[in-house]
Parts: structure tokens; sequence; C-alpha cells
């Protein structure tokens, strides 16, 4: 059965009827919300809506009356839609879903049937194999720009490229947050594009006082920066300790396969960070907004060596250790001492790196 995401199954309803069973999954729950509606706004008139629209939970305790409600025919429409929710409350082997997994071998030709997994696990083979599965993941490159797009232009909202970017690394990219973040700037009585200094107020966290801002600070070298800025970051409520040091890893692996990358294509400034975006567009990696974060890695990666990504990945790996298990120390003394252990990494002066080449890239 096709394997969608929100954008793909947005594109197959604009241009067909909705299939007879889709299987929502994945992390992030405002987008299996968004997807449930969209499927509701394509199969329902809304004039009808109310009569042909069942609500029905996998915790309900008579699973056999799925198939009734299934093939209740619609009242004055082509086709009806019952929703299921709460799947996960059925282990895979028992016998709770097996009359949901008959059903989807002959589903109603005037039912549409959304399940809906409520955690992040794998799809429930059993059923998915009979539905059309919409993969609501986490959110990364050009997908979260288009999202973060829709949602300020549906309050109507235009933001600065650098008041853009902030929002997007003051929340994390956390597509809960962001959509808060976002009616907010919707209730604000202003004209024209909303600045840095509005959005950072708004938002509550100041410029260059983000996580992304801290991992920055580390990879140029600027250890006073990334020092000061540190207890302000930690106090944020979605931000600790492993939090930043899974950012920092993350992102020197990434450092390491572009100066790799950089070696072999010898490519450099512009066309390193084409590629270091490519990359992370293909691997997905959370390390914040791209194509900043590629502008950094082309920018920083003339000043690592490979031995000093090495020795710093595994720096990163102690750090994350240290918050997993120690009490003699707190997340804010951990994390500096990875950052000063990352900067003693540091060659002594600036290395020369060749005209279209970078030198130690193993």
């Amino acid at each position: 059965m096709p394997r969608l995401t929100p954008d793909t199954l947005r594109r197959a309803l604009a241009k067909g009827a909705p299939a007879s069973a889709y299987y929502v999954h994945g992390s992030e729950s405002i987008l299996k919300d968004e997807v449930t509606a969209l499927i509701l706004d394509a199969a329902l008139d809304p004039a009808l809506r109310d009569f042909n629209l069942d609500f029905a939970s996998a915790q309900q305790p008579d699973p056999d009356g799925l198939e009734a409600v299934c093939s209740t025919l619609p009242m004055m429409a082509d086709r009806r839609v019952v929703v299921l929710r709460d799947i996960e409350a059925w282990k895979r082997k028992t016998k709770a879903k097996q009359p949901a997994a008959q059903y989807l071998q002959r589903p109603s030709p005037d039912t549409v049937l959304v399940i809906v997994q409520g955690n992040d696990d794998d799809p429930d083979t059993d059923l998915a194999q009979h539905c059309t599965t919409v993969g609501c993941d986490a959110l990364s490159g050009q997908a979260l720009d288009a999202w973060l797009d829709g949602r300020l232009e549906a309050v109507g909202v235009t933001l600065t490229p650098d008041a853009r970017e902030h929002l997007l690394r003051a929340t994390g990219a956390d597509l809960g947050i962001l959509a808060a973040e976002v009616l907010k700037l919707g209730g604000l009585d202003v004209s024209g594009p909303l600045d840095l200094d509005t959005v950072g107020s708004l938002v509550g966290v100041r410029h260059g006082e983000t996580a992304d801002d801290w991992r920055d600070a580390v990879l140029r070298d600027d250890v006073a920066h990334a020092a000061a800025v540190l207890p302000r970051v930690l106090e944020q409520s979605d931000t600790s300790g492993v939090a930043l040091i899974t950012l920092m890893g993350t992102s020197l692996l990434v450092l390491r396969w572009a100066r790799a990358t950089a070696a072999q294509r010898r490519i450099r400034d512009r066309a390193l960070a084409d590629a270091v975006k490519s990359f992370c567009l293909s691997a997905r990696p959370r390390v914040g907004s791209y194509e900043p974060f590629a502008r950094l890695i082309a920018e920083v990666a003339p000043h690592w060596s490979g031995a000093r990504c090495r020795a710093a990945i595994a720096a990163a790996l102690t750090a994350d250790i240290a918050l997993k298990n120690t009490t003699i120390s707190d997340d804010e003394g951990i994390v500096t001492d990875f950052a000063l252990t990352v900067a003693g990494l540091r060659e002594r002066g600036p290395m020369r790196v060749p005209t279209g080449s970078l030198v130690d890239s193993r």
C-alpha cells in the first residue's frame, strides 16, 4: 500500500478521492491532527459532516463493533468517515485487533477509515499493510520551512529573515511550540514584517541565546560567548545538558562528513555549504535550520582537522554519559567542561588551507 507524508497526502487528495483506509503514525501529534483534519475536509461535505463522522477508540471493550460502525451507510452523501484512535492499546499478538484486520481486507466502499496510532512506535504491520500509511515524523529542512510558512500565512504574519531564523532556533523547531508562538504572533496588531526584536520579546528568548547559538559559538571557538550564554540557554524549559550535547555530537558528525567531502571533491565555501545542505536534506539530522547550519559548517571546516573532529566526538560521548549518570556535577558544569575540552583541542594558529582543498580530512 502507498506510503505518504503529510505533503504528498495533500497533493494526492487534491487530485482524487480519498482512499478507503489510512494508517496515521509517527512522533508528531500535531501533524497527526492536521492529517486527520485534511482527510475529513476532503471526504466530507461540511454541511453534512456531523451526520457522517464517527469517532471510535481501540480502548473500547467491543472491537467487533467497529465493522458495524464502518458499514453504516452515509446520510445524503457519497461517503462517511470513521476515525479510530488509540490503536496502540491493541498489542500486536492479541485478538482485539482481528476484527479491524478482517474489515480492512474488504473495506466498505462508502466509508473512509482513519486509523491513528497515538505513540511513535513502528506501525502495526497487520493493519498498515491494508492501508495507505501517512508518516508524521519530525520535520526538518524544506518540509519544516513549508510547514512554518503555511502557519504564518494562515494567521497573516510575515517575518524578516533573521526573525524567522530566530523563531526556529528559539523553539528548537518543535512543532507544538512553533504553532503556539505563531498564534501569539498572529495576535499582534502590527503592519509589515515582524523584526527580530519583536519576535525575541514575544517568544521570551533573546537573539544569540538559543541552543543553536551555543553550538555555533563552540564550533567557532568563541569560548567566551559559549560560556556566557550557557546559563540562559539551560534556563529554557525545553533545553537540558543532554539536549545540548546531543545537538553538538550530531553537528560534529556532519562537520566530519563535510571535511571528508571537501577533500574528496576539492570544494569549499559556497560549494561546500551547498553540499552540506544537500546531505542534511537526505540524512535529516536534528541540527536546526539547514541553510544557516550549512553556512556555519562551511565557515568552520577549515579550522577543524579530522583528528580534532574525532576527539571532540569522543568528548561529546563522555559528556553524554556523565550527564546521564553522575550526581557530582550539574548540567552547566559538565557542558562547560565539554566546551573547554573542545577548545583545548584547537590547533595552534589558524590552519593553512590550500585553495580548492582541505587538509587532514581523515
